[in-house]
């Protein structure tokens, strides 16, 4: 009875030990705490473009003369909220557009019209507006009305740029599209047809050559939201009372001629 008592008691003693020396460590012995191996994911911050501070604003323009009489007015579109160089020559671009168009008005009045007006004089008027704008890409359009004093009517014509802000320099048509490829062709194509179905005098044989599928008779177009516009000024494809037509190709109409480059790819 004493020996399994005995026994007893020892087996305990040896439990206890065992636990109290597997819960706590002594006072002076050293803790070795091994970190867990977590990653924490690098958080690449969105760039800002620079055009999201931008407004498009108007600066007005005026002139008249008397001998001869004439008068000009232009909004030329410019753009604030940055001293950034790029705003800078966006900007600076948009006055030489204008003001090319204001020169050429104003020499062919001094060297064409009489000093004593035929009615009551010249004019001549620029106006703008923003097609399409997306990440850095601003498309406008300009138009112009020009009236020399004695004539019919005014004449209307347009002037479009399409710029790309971060590269601070304007897009060619040619640089949408895929190298080698006749897109030329499909828009001519596209056009014509859309033209067909219009009431507009088109069918004329003196105005179909317009939408042929040179550079000259695409040279106005814009990027929008809804697609690619091509504009045709008075006399181009219709007689001057049809007025200016615009033609809106789709992209989906352009897809497979797109360049993945292309900043078409902004507006899809």
């Amino acid at each position: 009875m004493k020996t399994n008592f005995f026994y007893a008691f020892s087996l305990i003693l040896i439990v206890s030990a065992a636990c109290s020396t597997q819960a706590f460590p002594a006072p002076d012995s050293t803790v070795t705490v091994v970190p867990t191996n977590t990653s924490v994911p690098t958080v690449v911050p969105t760039p800002i473009l620079l055009s999201e501070s931008l407004t498009l604003n108007s600066t007005p323009f005026a002139e008249s003369k008397d001998g001869p009489i004439y008068t000009i007015t232009a909004q030329i579109p410019t753009i604030t909220g940055s001293a950034d160089p790029r705003v800078a020559a966006f900007n600076t671009r948009m006055n030489e557009i204008v003001k090319k168009e204001v020169d050429a008005f104003r020499a062919d009045i001094l060297a064409n019209q009489p000093v004593v007006p035929f009615v009551a004089g010249s004019s001549f008027d620029v106006q703008y507006e923003l097609i399409g704008q997306r990440g850095e890409v601003w498309s406008i359009k300009f138009a112009v009305m020009r009236f020399l004093d004695g004539a019919a009517h005014p004449n209307h014509y347009s002037v479009t740029l399409n710029y790309d802000l971060a590269q601070r320099r304007e897009l060619t048509l040619d640089e949408l599209f895929l190298h080698g490829v006749n897109h030329m062709q499909t828009i001519a194509d596209y056009c014509k047809a859309e033209l067909s179905k219009r009431d507009i005098g088109y069918t004329d044989p003196i105005f179909q050559t317009g939408a042929d599928p040179l550079a000259e008779n695409y040279r106005n177009w814009n990027i929008s939201n809804e697609g690619l516009i091509i504009t045709f000024d008075p006399y181009q494809v219709a007689p001057y009372a049809a007025g200016a037509q615009t033609i809106v190709i789709p992209f989906a109409e352009l897809q497979q001629l797109m360049s993945p480059q292309s900043v078409l790819n902004f507006f899809e």
